[in-house]
C-alpha cells in the first residue's frame, strides 16, 4: 500500500485525493501553506505529523492500513480532538447543510405526504447520528480524557461502548433506507437537479461518515485498549475511588490535581474550561471541587482566590478579580 510521508508537499496530498481538505480542517490545519511538506505544515499549525500522517494514511487506504504499525504513531490526545472536530463537523454543518438541500429539492406542502414523510425520515436519521456523537462526546471521550491522565475508569472502553443501544452499523442500515426511498419513490415533479444534489451530498457524507466510524472501531479503538492495559499495569484507579481511600473529612492536604483545579478556578475559568485545560470530564472538575470544598471548608471563588493568594499557589498578577 502506497502511504504519504513527512517529506511530501501538503498540496499533493489534496491533489491526489479530496477527502484529505476534511482531514486538514478538523486538524485545524487552513489551506494557503504554498509548497511546505506535510511536516512544515503540520508543525506550523501545532499538529502532531506523526498523527496527521497515521489518519491520512488510513483513509488513503480505504481502512487496510495496518493498524499495529499506525497505532505506535498516535499521539491519543491529538486523535481525540480530530474525532471531536469530526463530530462538530457532521452535527453542526454537514447534517443541517443537507437538510436546507432537500427541503429546496421537494416539495414541502401539505397535500404531498411523500415529500414531508422523506423530510421526516431525514431528521429521524439525523438526529440518530446526533445522538450517537452526543453519547460518544459524553461517555467515550472523557473515559479516553481519565486515561490519558493515568486514571483507570471503573469500565473499560467495549463496557462504556455496550451501554449505548445504537452502534455504527445501525448508521449504516439508516443511512441506505434512506437514499432507497428518494431514489425510487419520490414523484418526478421534484426539482431533478437540486434533489439529485442533494442526494450526492448524502452519498458523501455516507463515505466520510463510514470511513470516520470504520477509524473509531479500529485504530482509535486500539489506541485506547492499548492505553488502558498501561495504566492497568500502572495500578492507578478511578480519581473518586482514590479521593476516598487517602482523604478523610476535615482533611487540609489538598493533592495536586485539587491545587491545579484551584489555580485554574481562580485564573476565571468555568468547569468546562477546566475539563479542556487538565484533559479531564467535567464531572471528574466537579468531583475535584466537592473534594476542595469538604477539605477546605471553602465553597466560594473569592475564598479560593484568598487561600490560592496566601499558600503561594498563584501569582497576584494571575489572579482575576
Amino acid at each position: 500500500m502506497n502511504s504519504y510521508n513527512r517529506t511530501d508537499q501538503m498540496s499533493s496530498l489534496i491533489g491526489d485525493d479530496y477527502r484529505m481538505l476534511q482531514i486538514l480542517s478538523r486538524f485545524g490545519i487552513s489551506l494557503g501553506f504554498g509548497d511546505k511538506t506535510v511536516d512544515a505544515t503540520c508543525k506550523a499549525c501545532h499538529v502532531d505529523t506523526a498523527t496527521f500522517l497515521a489518519v491520512v494514511n488510513y483513509v488513503k487506504n480505504a481502512g487496510h492500513a495496518h493498524i499495529n504499525e499506525l497505532k505506535e504513531q498516535v499521539k491519543l490526545p491529538d486523535l481525540l480532538t480530530y474525532l471531536k472536530n469530526s463530530h462538530s463537523y457532521f452535527v453542526d454543518f454537514r447534517l443541517p447543510s443537507i437538510r436546507r438541500k432537500i427541503i429546496a429539492s421537494i416539495d414541502c406542502s401539505a397535500q404531498n405526504q411523500i415529500a414531508f414523510l422523506i423530510l421526516k425520515f431525514y431528521d429521524e436519521y439525523a438526529l440518530e447520528v446526533q445522538r450517537h456523537m452526543e453519547f460518544e462526546n459524553t461517555h467515550v471521550h472523557p473515559h479516553v480524557e481519565m486515561l490519558l491522565q493515568g486514571r483507570m475508569p471503573k469500565e473499560t472502553l467495549r463496557e462504556v461502548v455496550n451501554q449505548h443501544e445504537g452502534n455504527h452499523a445501525s448508521l449504516e442500515k439508516s443511512i441506505d433506507e434512506l437514499k432507497s426511498i428518494i431514489i425510487k419513490y419520490y414523484p418526478s415533479e421534484a426539482n431533478a437537479q437540486l434533489l439529485n444534489d442533494a442526494l450526492m451530498d448524502i452519498y458523501m457524507m455516507e463515505e466520510d461518515l463510514l470511513m470516520h466510524c470504520h477509524l473509531e472501531d479500529s485504530l482509535f479503538s486500539e489506541c485506547v485498549r492499548h492505553l488502558e492495559a498501561e495504566v492497568r499495569e500502572n495500578g492507578d484507579m478511578d480519581v473518586q475511588e482514590q479521593d476516598e481511600e487517602t482523604d478523610t473529612p476535615g482533611s487540609e492536604n489538598l493533592s495536586e490535581r485539587e491545587k491545579e483545579v484551584i489555580v485554574q478556578v481562580v485564573k476565571g475559568l468555568s468547569n468546562k474550561e477546566i475539563a479542556e485545560q487538565m484533559f479531564i470530564s467535567p464531572n471528574t472538575v466537579m468531583t475535584h471541587r466537592r473534594n476542595i470544598a469538604r477539605k477546605l471548608n471553602i465553597r466560594s471563588a473569592a475564598g479560593l482566590t484568598i487561600y490560592a493568594i496566601v499558600n503561594g499557589l498563584v501569582n497576584l498578577d494571575d489572579v482575576k478579580l
